[in-house]
This record gives C-alpha cells, structure tokens and sequence, in this order.
C-alpha cells in the first residue's frame, strides 16, 4: 500500500478531477453538443417546410443543423454576438459557416436581443436555444427572454431549450404561460461541460391554440 500523505492525496484527486472535466469540456464542445442536438432535431419529425428561431445561435451550431432539415423552410437566427460569451462570435463567421455547409439560402441572421424579439406574433413554428438564455445576467430578463419565445410561436408550435441550471424555472414559467407538455430531462455525459456538475438539462414542450391571460397582458 503507497502512504502518500494527505496534501498529496487532495493534490492527486484535484488534478484527476481537473483533467477529467477539461478531457469532459473539450468532447462536448467539439463533438458532444452536436450528437446531442442532431438527434433532437431528428425527434422532432420536422416537414421541411417549417419557420425555426434560435435564440442566441452564436456560431451556428444548432441554426445550421435545423436549416439543413428544411428544404423548403427557414431557419432565423438572432444574437447580440458578444465574443465574451464565445470566441469568434459575430455574425460574419456564422454567415460564412451556413456557406460552408451550403445551407446559406435558407438562413437568416439578426442582430437582436432576445428580450425583444423584432418578429411578429405566432411567426414561428418550432424556436430553439441552445446555452445561451443563462448569459442574461438578471432573472426578469430571463423570464422575458421565455415570454418572447411563446409570443412568436405559432399555436401548436414548439419550444425546446438547453440551458445550466435554469430549466426548472423556466418550466413553471412556461406553466404559467398555459403552455402544455412541458417537460425537463438531462441531457447526459456528452453535453457535460466539464463534468456532471456542469450538466445542462432539456426543456421540450408543445404550445396549445390557448393563450393564458398572463400571456396576453405582455402582448398589449
């Protein structure tokens, strides 16, 4: 038996844990994430020919998946492109990655604050977020960030939305907002950033024709 003493112990644990968690950051960045949503997007049994948002799309990464699943549809992306949030953000390289993937002609790119979304009511047929709602730092601020989600959902359409920590919340948000089948699930070890501690959930649900009456004071 090694008598290693107890510093060393705690110094060998945290250098397991630290490499485990990058080892964990890196997979989900560059491989994970994608699995991840591609079989999301693929559940959703999309027609082709639907209007999808995402909020907060960044780089691309979900916006060029969902556009590629639309032959006759579009996919809109918005973000306030913040390099602080993620290296590389600015809608010139997004634009050139919907090249890249020769999607371009079915996306669309603005510059907007998803607390104010520049789109009409019931436009859209399916919006997404992907890790994006939690960098608005203040809590009312994420609550209108889900109001605006279900403003420009089209009655029947769909919500689905990964995020650190902030899924439950955003659930009995939802709730109140008469949404239905709201549900919550992990979304496993490869869209762990960093270990399971770092683990963003799921939230999925459907929006019924009805719209609650908390729903249609934010609109007037």
């Amino acid at each position: 038996m090694f008598d290693l003493p107890v510093p060393g112990v705690i110094c060998f644990v945290c250098a397991v844990m630290f490499h485990f968690g990058a080892t964990s950051y890196v997979y989900t960045t560059r491989r994970g994430k994608f699995q991840v949503w591609a079989e999301i997007l693929l559940r959703l049994r999309l027609r082709g020919d639907e209007q999808i948002l995402d909020l907060g799309c960044s780089r691309g990464a979900v916006l060029l998946m969902a556009a590629s699943l639309l032959p006759r549809g579009k996919a809109i992306g918005i973000d306030v492109w913040k390099t602080n949030e993620q290296s590389c953000n600015a809608l010139s390289v997004t634009q050139h990655n919907a090249e890249r993937e020769a999607v371009a002609e079915r996306v669309e790119l603005h510059t907007a604050d998803m607390r104010h979304l520049p789109f009409s009511h019931g436009l859209f047929d399916l919006v997404v977020s992907s890790m994006a709602i939690h960098n608005i730092q203040d809590p009312e601020g994420r609550k209108q960030a889900i109001i605006e989600a279900v403003r420009v959902l089209k009655p029947g359409g769909r919500l689905v939305i990964a995020d650190f920590h902030e899924t439950q919340r955003y659930g009995e948000r939802l709730r109140e907002l008469a949404m239905t089948d709201v549900t919550q699930q992990a979304l496993g070890w490869r869209f762990w950033y960093g270990g399971p501690w770092a683990a963003p959930k799921l939230a999925y649900l459907i929006c019924t024709f009805m719209i609650s009456d908390i729903v249609q004071q934010q609109y007037c």
